[in-house]
């Protein structure tokens, strides 16, 4: 079978595997580097409404606005509703999020 790379010499080929590991390196580093991350994120986040439950009540119950009204969405949508929904809850808290799901 044909490979693209059977045109080069041995060492464009070592070049190109050295490459490809270096960039593989780099990849799974920056991935571990995010999950790092994201688990301070969410060990802070835990922090943060275990000492502050009414920040969890209001989070909560935003959550629950934002799930009642994605499934009114997505019921409107299967009565050949297409016109475009309100912004998401959340949007409406934190304009920059722009949760509206594909709607600008």
């Amino acid at each position: 079978m044909y490979n693209e790379h059977d045109d080069l010499s041995f060492e464009e080929q070592l070049h190109l595997t050295e490459s490809l590991i270096r960039q593989r390196h780099n990849q799974q580093m920056f991935l571990r580097r995010n999950a790092q991350l994201l688990q301070q994120e969410l060990e802070i986040e835990a922090e943060l409404l275990e000492e502050n439950p009414e920040l969890a009540q209001t989070i909560y119950s935003f959550n629950m606005q934002e799930i009642q009204a994605q499934q009114q969405g997505l019921f409107g949508v299967m009565q050949g509703d297409s016109t475009p929904k309100e912004q998401s809850v959340w949007s409406r808290f934190f304009p920059g999020l722009r949760g509206n799901y594909g709607v600008k």
